[in-house]
């Protein structure tokens, strides 16, 4: 019987998500069969870890510390395979602002944008107000760029909210990604594989908040999956075809999901790419996978499997 460690918790603001995310994938673990052993990486877990000595350890971490490489490399040094995408791609992707930097070195579509620095904006923010005026419409979009769940991210409608928006982005991280907003249909695309890859059905995320915000995305009857989304046939391709493509240059493996932005139901745009989706009942990657045929447990399964190459 193959033995799974399941690390889940942490430390990061999506602690108590990735609590709901490891307890699910460990119960399905435990309904395929394996030995499964769930340790929360919040206190001294190494110990913990190396005393039970997994086949496999399955990263059901969000944000830093779990998502962003660290724990990555750290189990390469231990000698443990894992789940999930590698050290580079998981401390590129983890950054939004890197991760926008290389669609665009790649020629994928994502909003505009400018990163600034805490010490260059506290000793000439006048200065960058007014260039931000300047480059962008509002509402303007500020992006704390490591986090997740939508856990620092502010939306500054007009000029008064920006400054005290940016003063908060701040308390999350000392470089802040500022994007021009993007109105438009909301969808995302989940997949999964190494060399082959599968791409599940395109999902469209309608909130009942008007935001998709942390409140919509955990809190049942607060937003609607569409599948499939609602999209031209072309417009459908073209998402694909450039969620494909961003999987394939940021080098990831296992499973992924991207978020895109819709424009005039015509243009897509690449926000992000999530390289540890939440696995909650209320989670976009398990309602793609149900969608297209693919249970829980045999989902879980796959990254296993993904995992073991």
């Amino acid at each position: 019987m193959k033995k799974i460690a399941v690390l889940l918790g942490g430390k990061s603001a999506e602690r108590e998500i990735s609590l709901k995310t490891g307890t699910a994938v460990a119960n399905a673990l435990i309904r395929l069969g394996y030995n499964v052993k769930s340790i929360d990486t919040g206190n001294s877990f190494i110990e913990k870890l190396k005393e039970f000595h997994p086949d496999l350890v399955f990263i059901a971490l969000h944000g830093p510390f779990g998502e962003d490489g660290t724990m990555q490399g750290l189990l390469e040094i231990l000698g443990y395979p894992y789940t999930g995408c590698g050290v580079l791609t998981s401390s590129l992707t983890m950054n939004k602002i890197y991760t926008k930097r290389l669609l665009n070195d790649a020629g994928i579509p994502t909003p505009k944008f400018i990163a600034v620095r805490e010490n260059e904006y506290l000793s000439n923010s006048l200065q960058i107000q007014s260039m931000l005026l300047s480059e962008f419409n509002f509402p303007i979009v500020i992006k704390a760029p490591s986090q997740g769940s939508t856990i620092g991210i502010y939306f500054a409608k007009q000029e008064k909210d920006l400054h005290d928006m940016i003063l908060d982005a701040f308390l999350f991280e000392k470089e802040i990604l500022i994007e021009q907003f993007v109105e438009g249909r909301e969808v995302t695309v989940a997949i999964m594989g190494n060399e082959e890859i599968e791409v599940l059905p395109i999902i469209e995320i309608v909130s009942h908040t008007g935001v998709y915000d942390f409140q919509a995305k955990y809190t049942k009857g607060l937003s609607d999956h569409i599948i499939p989304a609602r999209l031209k046939e072309n417009v459908s391709k073209k998402v694909i075809d450039l969620a494909e493509k961003t999987y394939t240059y940021l080098g990831c493996r296992g499973f992924a999901r991207v978020d895109f932005i819709v424009e005039d139901d015509a243009k897509p745009y690449v926000l992000e790419i999530n390289t540890i989706p939440g696995m909650t009942e209320t989670s976009l990657f398990p309602d793609a996978a149900h969608s297209a045929g693919i249970s829980f447990e045999e989902l879980i399964n796959r990254f296993v499997k993904y995992g073991f190459e």
